[in-house]
Order: structure tokens, then sequence, then C-alpha cells
């Protein structure tokens, strides 16, 4: 077990997954908001840095895993033209938000919802030219099963591409993020949010989760080949790529 599976958005019983959609659910109409300021809007940079790994091999069908309210999925769309994507996530309020959107980009002929369990997929093996995930898997219950279905859901050549959240490794951008990370993102998430635990969890699990060369190991004994990162702004995120 690795060490973000251990912590949970709230203090009690019930496992991870539950407080997880549940603390979703709670945040999701302030979610969009805080996520653009808290980064000071770099995140939609990251998103599309990711975006164009993908765009040689053109996908035609592509699964967003962890859609949240869907900006990684609305950007792929626009960006890379499939025939179909899906997003999925646990909470139903984070994509309620996501479908109000997509309407309103005019993408519901392409771009669709669906509440899975991204530890036991109900997609078919090989489904999918590609998989995507934006600042999602950190709070999976079990990361190498959910890595593992989201291998199993890709065809075989197909090219995975996750950002994530991360700890920048070097001077003085190690300290000034932690400073910020345990300050700012906490109290101003907690105005903004009403939701005392959210972003002291979300703090929390990006110190905890494995990144750089440990997160390449992962990815490969989930089944992908090829995998590499690379550090963007300072190391404050990371970008994986894969295929299977």
């Amino acid at each position: 077990m690795y060490r973000q599976e251990k912590i949970k958005p709230y203090s009690g019983e019930g496992e991870k997954a539950k407080q997880v959609e549940a603390m979703f659910d709670n945040i999701a109409p302030t979610y969009d908001t805080l996520n653009h300021r808290l980064s000071w809007d770099i995140d939609k940079g990251w998103r599309k840095r990711a975006i164009r790994q993908l765009a040689p091999y053109r996908p035609q069908k592509m699964l967003d895993v962890a859609t949240g309210t869907g900006d990684f999925a609305i950007l792929s769309a626009q960006m890379l033209h499939p025939q179909q994507l899906t997003g999925i996530d646990i909470s139903e309020g984070m994509m309620r938000i996501g479908r109000e959107k997509v309407m309103r980009a005019g993408l519901q002929d392409i771009v669709s919802f669906r509440k899975e369990d991204c530890l036991s997929l109900s997609f078919a093996d090989e489904t999918f030219d590609a998989v995507t995930a934006a600042f999602g898997i950190r709070n999976f219950q079990d990361l190498d099963r959910g890595l593992s279905e989201m291998c199993r859901v890709l065809k075989k050549g197909g090219h995975l591409s996750i950002v994530e959240l991360t700890q920048p490794v070097g001077f003085p951008m190690r300290q000034l993020f932690k400073v910020y990370s345990h300050t700012v993102l906490p109290i101003y998430g907690r105005l903004i949010s009403k939701d005392r635990s959210a972003y002291e969890y979300l703090t929390a699990t990006i110190e905890a989760f494995p990144q750089g060369e440990r997160m390449v190991e992962i990815l490969h004994r989930a089944g992908f080949t090829e995998a590499s990162f690379r550090r963007l702004t300072f190391g404050i995120c990371t970008l994986y790529t894969a295929t299977k």
C-alpha cells in the first residue's frame, strides 16, 4: 500500500473511495474556481501540454479517468477532435457540472460522462485509443489496481497521458511550495469551498504520492511500456506518458 492510499479526506470509519466521493460532491460548486485561482491558471497550460503529447497519434476513442468537471475531457475534444470521448468519475456532483460545460461548448455529441469505479471499469479490454487523467489518480484507493484497469481498457499500441500535482525536488521551490501548500491552499480552499478537510487532504496526498522515477516503475508494473515523466513548472506538476 502506498502512503497516499492510507490518507482519507475525513476522520472516522468508511473506505477511502466513499469519502473521496463525498468530498468532491461537497466541493463541486467551487472546484473550478479554486483550481484555477490556486494555480494562477497554470493548470490550463499543464493540461494542454499533456494533450499535445497525444496529437501525433490522432486517437479517435478516448477515456478520461477521474474526469471531475470535465476540463481535461473538453479540452481534449477541442484539440484532438476524437470521434468519442468518455469521462468517468465517482462523483456525480462533479460530472453534473461537467455535463453543463459540455452543453455550453456544443460537444454533447462527442463527450459523455459515466459514473464508474476506477478500480473496476465496466469497459471491455482494449476499448480505447488513448487514456488520460488529470489530477485524479492520487485519490485512487488502490493505485496499482486503478492503473492496471487503465492499461486493460487501452488498445495495444495505445497511449496514456497523465498530469498530476507533485512536490518540487529542488531548492528553493520545494520549500516555497511546502509553505504555500500548508498555509495559502488549505486556508483559501476552506474559505471558498466551506469544506474544512478537503484541501488539507489534497495537500497531504500530494506530499505522499509516489513521483518521478518511482511512478514510472509503477506504470511499468501496471503493464505499460515506454513510460517516462517530465516535471513542469519547477516540479509542481509532473507529466507522465506511456504506451501499451
